[in-house]
């Protein structure tokens, strides 16, 4: 079985997938962990984020994996455990430089699709219903309204002891909207058969409620 859920930032998708690949027994992709377990191996090797060939050549030599430990799920970089080490802010801004790149997002499709060989996966991000499985059984587009997914926002940094005001998150996310759309490969667009929901005023379990439902219909 293959999950695929695609959507904006906060508007859910992350913590509705953990939790769905526990009701349905499946591995957790977190697909933008991956970009990130890539990017900071690259900004180690302290090669130039402008060299596309050189950070490709890293990407072909690099080993990802999911182990699940407690009710978490952890990103293994060539068998080490890096969950913690992809979160921080020198690792966050730069991102860009490794997503953007079609040869690279090549070969993290490929993982992404290896990763799924022999088990069920649920996998979110930007591109899983559109590029990475457009043929999967199950899609998924999940939104909210703007004000919601800052307010989300806030609400995981403040719990992270992270203060930001209001006014620079919006314009945070406003802008990462803006690149998420206009990205030269993977945009984020709800894709050809993604069931659509908007998750503004539902909460977590109704959410994931709502999709086990849609999957065991289909199922049927």
């Amino acid at each position: 079985m293959i999950v695929a859920i695609d959507g904006p930032a906060g508007s859910g998708k992350s913590t509705i997938a953990k939790i769905l690949a526990e009701r349905l027994g499946a591995l957790y992709i977190d697909t933008g962990a991956m970009y990130r377990a890539l990017t900071y191996k690259v900004l180690a090797s302290g090669i130039d984020l402008q060299d596309k060939e050189k950070i490709y050549e890293i990407a072909r030599n690099t080993k990802l994996d999911f182990v699940k430990k407690g009710s978490t799920y952890h990103i293994l970089l060539d068998g080490k455990d890096v969950n913690e080490e992809i979160r921080k802010p020198e690792v966050s801004t730069k991102v860009f430089y490794v997503a953007d790149y079609p040869k690279i997002r090549g070969i993290m499709v490929f993982l992404q699709r290896k990763l799924s060989t022999n088990e069920s996966v649920v996998i979110e991000g930007r591109d899983t219903t559109t590029v990475v499985f457009p043929e999967a059984k199950h899609k998924f587009f999940l939104d909210a309204e703007f004000s919601e997914r800052v307010r989300r926002r806030q609400s995981d940094l403040l719990n992270k002891g992270i203060k930001i005001s209001w006014e620079e998150l919006s314009q945070s996310l406003a802008e990462r909207d803006r690149k998420d759309k206009t990205r030269p490969v993977g945009a984020l667009k709800q894709a050809p058969g993604a069931i659509y929901i908007d998750t503004t005023k539902l909460s977590i379990e109704e959410v994931v409620n709502k999709l086990l439902e849609i999957i065991n219909k289909k199922d049927v």
